[in-house]
């Protein structure tokens, strides 16, 4: 196995099990939840767009639906058949446009999407034309392709379906099961950046590695965010197991920027790596966070890249697990430009605090009203809990904090509410609209045995659960510091940033 050279070998006797045998915990495995965020970005750029409402114009509002209608008979993104046999023959008929730019892909079960959004921000910095493909929408399906850092127009996204549906129908005819919602997606965002054309693309799994639709792509850098047991019923039911399906995004002659994991993941990411000849980064060796200090609005950093230290460099996001993923994504791109291979040099320090800075992950700590505080995360495994519930104490002084939670059936539930249990004086159970939801009172059955029956209210409907929850804070008082977060679900954070203004 090729490997980056260590930047610190003040300590040669520390062996890789030492560093890497704490499990970290990080942000939760979600796709994006695009939108903008004004309160957590204090300085720097210019803002990402926030999420998309319905098109104005009611023509291309009516061809937008029909476009909606017609993806939504397939198989939605729950229904499974691990394959890329269908992805693969639709990018055979569509002449290949996902070999037309350089891609960074990007597996793990946390972190992906926050990681995701600082590796764009920062070839955006560098004056690289960007596209981004994430999953799941939350309020429109435009989100899900993102072109120079916006969510694509509704009428290039009509055009993009458009121009591929007769492929898709061909495909459709030869295979035994027609293109499922995300293949269709899928296809339709690498001939978006083909067409665009982006000079790379930063592409998110949705679900494992291997057997996912986006595997299509010849990744040059191939990120791995911590794993964890998320899907353990598709992937596998230890770390081990889930990083056999996730080391599939590793190609041949690839970069591997792999985050702090568990032992069995570590060993099974680095035995791909040596199968395939790609070079491997890790995080805590090659590179990592040097130090962290909480400052208003965010955190100050001090990152060592592949190419040296990068000092100051403010990051408008909360918690030690967005230092981490800050560390990933700095690694990532300087592999995608050869630092630590062909150049020694680190990267232009003021263009990457400039893009640090003005770098959102909307649906994480993100304050969405004041008096009380509401804050949105969209924590949905435990490990993710864990992360919010530190990053909680760390970044915010309530006094008194109200949880709204909100699940999916098919999650630990009881897993996401322990983690959660410490830091909430009272929990509002409530479900989202979402077909996938958790009935509330199920899941107050849960929450009872968690918190017990006095700290349990439950409110079907997410309108009078957020009113409760809010009710609950104000008993604090105007300045006593009460507050509200909301969690569970990226269906739930979606709808309560609806009800509460924002988007």
């Amino acid at each position: 196995m090729s490997e980056l050279p260590p930047r610190d070998q003040s300590d040669p006797g520390e062996s890789f099990d030492e560093i890497i045998a704490a499990e970290t915990e990080r942000d939760p495995d979600l796709a994006v939840i695009e939108a903008g965020s004004r309160t957590l970005r204090t300085q720097g750029g210019p803002p990402q767009s926030d999420v998309p409402a319905r098109p104005e114009d009611p023509e291309v509002d009516k061809a937008l639906r029909e476009v909606e209608a017609e993806l939504a008979t397939r198989w939605g993104e729950t229904k499974l058949e691990p394959s890329v046999t269908r992805i693969s023959a639709l990018m055979d008929v569509l002449g290949e446009p996902q070999r037309s730019y350089p891609s960074i892909h990007i597996t793990g079960t946390n972190g992906k999407t926050s990681t995701a959004r600082m590796i764009e921000a920062l070839l955006g910095a560098f004056e690289l034309r960007t596209g981004r493909y994430t999953s799941p929408h939350v309020q429109s399906i435009t989100e899900r392709i993102s072109l120079d850092g916006a969510p694509i127009r509704p009428e290039r996204f009509i055009e993009t379906y458009q121009d591929i549906k007769p492929y898709v129908e061909m495909v459709d005819a030869q295979q035994e099961y027609r293109l499922s919602f995300f293949e269709v997606l899928t296809g339709m965002a690498y001939a978006a950046f083909a067409d665009a054309p982006v000079d790379v693309a930063v592409v998110e799994v949705g679900m494992g590695g291997s057997w996912d639709a986006t595997n299509v792509i010849d990744g040059d850098v191939a990120v791995v965010t911590p794993i964890d047991l998320d899907h353990t019923d598709r992937l596998g039911g230890t770390p081990g197991e889930i990083a056999g399906e996730k080391a599939g995004i590793i190609k041949t002659g690839a970069t591997v920027i792999m985050a702090q994991q568990p032992v069995d993941a570590a060993q099974v990411l680095l035995k791909k790596a040596v199968d395939v000849d790609a070079t491997v980064a890790r995080e805590g060796l090659e590179f990592g966070v040097v130090a962290r200090q909480v400052a208003v609005g965010g955190q100050l950093l001090t990152l060592r890249g592949l190419g040296g230290e990068y000092t100051e460099v403010y990051l408008p996001l909360h918690g030690a697990h967005q230092a981490h993923n800050a560390a990933v994504a700095l690694a990532a791109v300087e592999a995608f430009f050869g630092v630590g291979a062909q150049r020694a040099e680190s990267l232009d320090i003021d263009t990457v605090r400039k893009a640090f800075a003005a770098v959102a992950s909307p649906g994480r700590l993100e304050i969405v009203r004041r008096s009380p505080t509401v804050v949105l995360d969209a924590a949905h495994n435990p490990a993710g809990a864990r992360a919010a519930a530190e990053a909680i104490g760390e970044a915010f002084q309530f006094s008194r904090l109200i949880g709204v939670v909100g699940a999916s059936g098919d999650k630990n539930v009881r897993g996401l509410l322990e983690a959660f249990e410490p830091v909430f004086a009272e929990v509002v159970v409530t479900q989202n609209s979402s077909h996938r939801a958790m009935d509330a009172d199920e899941l107050a059955a849960i929450a009872v045995e968690v918190f017990g029956e006095e700290r349990v209210q439950v409110e079907p409907r997410l309108p009078d659960a957020l009113e409760a929850a809010i009710t609950l804070a104000e008993e604090e008082g105007e300045f006593a510091g009460g507050g509200v977060f909301v969690t569970g679900s990226v269906i739930t954070v979606g709808e309560a940033r609806l009800l509460l203004g924002k988007g």
